[in-house]
């Protein structure tokens, strides 16, 4: 099973420091789309792992988070991609839910669930926390520098979570990941 995990915001989408609260909030970043497609035509399973607190804090419901995902996907059916599964954890930090981001919980549901060996899979994301995350799963970590990416990479990456693959954005991540095979 070849599968891509990624994070939402700051990869998929613009992140927003109020957080995306409705589906007209949705701006995608450009490309992304269109990366999601072309990893689906190479064979690839697309899952997100993503956290979202705004739930747990009461900002937005889960129907309003499911319709903001169905948005998304919307989105990107316009380029011919699709995403295969959704993993979210609504719970607010303090909650210490295992799912939560830098926890792998996300991670490993998405890995059972698609039967994907950890070491071939990738996860894409903005911060430190998807590093952290994908590393505890046992995954291949890739820094977009889109969203907060360019934040993480400047505040410097622990030696802990290395090595990680460093790319502008997702399409760029998807043309390594396309043109070197198991980057």
């Amino acid at each position: 099973m070849r599968l891509v995990l990624l994070d939402r915001d700051g990869v998929l989408n613009e992140d927003r420091e109020d957080y995306v609260k409705s589906p007209a909030e949705v701006i995608m970043i450009p490309g992304s789309a269109r990366a999601v497609a072309r990893l689906n035509r190479a064979g690839f399973k697309v899952a997100l792992c993503t956290n979202q607190s705004a739930v747990g804090r009461g900002i937005i419901t889960r129907e309003r988070l499911d319709q903001i995902n169905a948005h998304i996907r919307d989105q990107l059916a316009k380029e011919g991609g699709r995403i295969d599964a959704i993993f979210f954890c609504p719970h607010r930090p303090e909650e210490n839910c295992p799912c939560r981001k830098p926890k792998p919980g996300m991670l490993l549901e998405a890995l059972r669930r698609f039967g994907a060996n950890a070491a071939d899979t990738p996860m894409a994301g903005d911060g430190l926390r998807d590093l952290q995350a994908a590393k505890a799963a046992g995954c291949k970590r890739h820094l977009l520098r889109s969203g907060n990416g360019a934040k993480t990479q400047a505040d410097g990456i622990p030696h802990g979570v290395l090595p990680v693959h460093v790319h502008e954005n997702l399409a760029a991540m998807v043309d390594a990941l396309l043109g070197e095979g198991t980057s």
